[in-house]
């Protein structure tokens, strides 16, 4: 939940951008925020001074980037939902544009680079190192008091 939301204020489209944050961040990092510490008021408070959840280094650092921006305590400083669609929209193209290069350049001399490609590629890489025992951890200490807005989903 966004931290203005938690002080009270209205929930907005800039609200959204936040979750969308925090909702990428848990799907590529493949770890439910804060499953290490209590949901309940004092982790409210901790939101609202700037506590973030960590970023997984199997992150993709433009990725990681844009979920930082996300998460901007300034509203203005965020992006808007146009902003996010269009970075979105362009490394979908981008990603897109570079497979199908590589598909119909065989001899893998494609003149065209694609850093989130390279990116994604990386850290695909890190993942498979990664085992899967690690992923998704729930410290069910955390969840005892879970605060009323807080909604644990059982994987």
């Amino acid at each position: 939940m966004a931290p203005e939301v938690l002080r009270g204020y209205q929930y907005t489209k800039a609200a959204d951008i936040y979750s969308f944050g925090i909702v990428m961040n848990e799907f590529l990092s493949e770890e439910i925020p804060f499953n290490d510490i209590p949901h309940d008021e004092f982790l409210a408070i901790k939101i609202c001074k700037g506590l973030r959840p960590t970023i997984s280094e199997g992150v993709p650092k433009l990725l990681a980037d844009l979920i930082v921006k996300c998460w901007n305590a300034e509203i203005k400083n965020g992006p808007t939902t146009k902003e996010l669609y269009q970075t979105l929209n362009e490394w979908n193209d981008e990603i897109s544009e570079y497979s199908k290069n590589s598909e119909d350049n065989k001899d893998g001399d494609n003149s065209q680079n694609s850093e989130i490609y390279f990116q994604i590629k990386e850290c695909d890489k890190i993942r498979k190192e990664i085992s899967k025992t690690d992923q998704m951890k729930i410290n069910p200490k955390a969840f005892k008091h879970t605060h009323k807005h807080f909604i644990l989903v059982d994987f």
